[in-house]
């Protein structure tokens, strides 16, 4: 505003020096009109400029925000083509979409409701289930450590078979609250047709001894199928393949628990492919054929 106040001064006060000198008469009136005039043309005109100026950027802004509007609302559209053809997918794999979707609007409430650490244990485990469920597109997923949840839910999936091999180092397992609930899960298959089988590996024959005999016969009892290969006694072709603890599920996965050279630290795999399978196939059926059966006291 001072700018144009000052602008319109100067053009006034230069109108009225040119209206002096152009009219001789000294009509002072004359001249001072003719200055208000041109000084009031000046102010309009300032005014008009600025106005283009502030219509313009409004323009622009329109425009920008017509284009911001536009590719939001392609964007969301897209987001709901994405979200439309998951659930697609997910009917077409015989999935069940009210799982995906109770799993989604819980995982929503707990990071709007729930206190910090509860939000980010449930950010944790929708992280290692999205990985989970990516490492399993390319057949093998691995856990650092045991984890006796895929190993549960794995054996109440199994619609044919569960075939285990167990190694010595896998005997204190059978006396904990695990391996009754796990045990427990093999009843169940069982109870609706599946054949679960089990070798037990032990390095010499006097490994063979009362433990590892009542866990063959609780394991009978539950209608397992069971027996023991003392490794001392292989054929030398049969010695050297692989003693640690696998289950095959169906033919179609298996479950292999792998541990360091102390024993320790182990590391829970999840393998569907072809050829991994095959060798364990391979493996589980020459140690089967091997073994000593369990049943009737014929250890």
């Amino acid at each position: 505003m001072l700018l144009k106040t000052l602008v319109t001064v100067v053009v006034a006060t230069i109108a009225y020096v040119i209206t002096n000198l152009i009219n001789q008469s000294q009509d002072e009136l004359w001249q001072l009109a003719v200055s208000i005039v041109i000084g009031g043309a000046a102010l309009i005109v300032q005014y008009m400029i600025d106005f283009e100026r502030r219509l313009a950027s409004v323009e622009s802004a329109l425009v920008t925000h017509h284009r911001d509007m536009k590719n939001l609302v392609s964007e969301k559209f897209m987001q709901v083509g994405e979200v439309t053809g998951i659930f697609g997918k997910l009917d077409q794999a015989g999935l069940d979409t009210e799982d995906v979707k109770l799993l989604l609007q819980s995982a929503t409430e707990v990071q709007s409701q729930g206190p910090g650490i509860v939000k980010s244990f449930a950010r944790a485990e929708l992280a290692r289930l999205a990985s989970t469920m990516v490492n399993l597109t390319g057949g093998t997923t691995e856990w650092p450590g045991e984890n006796n949840d895929w190993l549960f839910g794995l054996t109440g999936c199994a619609q044919r078979s569960v075939d285990a091999i167990s190694s010595s180092v896998d005997l204190a397992f059978w006396v904990t609250e695990p391996a009754r609930r796990y045990l427990d899960v093999q009843s169940e298959a069982i109870g609706r047709g599946v054949v679960v089988r089990r070798v037990f590996i032990v390095e010499t024959v006097a490994d063979v001894n009362g433990d590892l005999e009542e866990i063959c016969r609780s394991q009978e009892r539950r209608r397992i199928e069971t027996r023991v290969v003392v490794r001392s006694e292989l054929p030398h072709d049969l010695r050297g393949g692989p003693i640690n603890d696998c289950v095959i599920f169906d033919d179609q996965l298996c479950y292999e628990l792998t541990a360091d050279r102390t024993q320790g630290n182990p590391t829970t795999t999840l393998n569907a492919w072809a050829s991994r399978l095959s060798g364990r196939r391979k493996r589980f059926d020459e140690l089967w054929e091997e073994g000593r059966e369990t049943g009737s006291g014929s250890l």
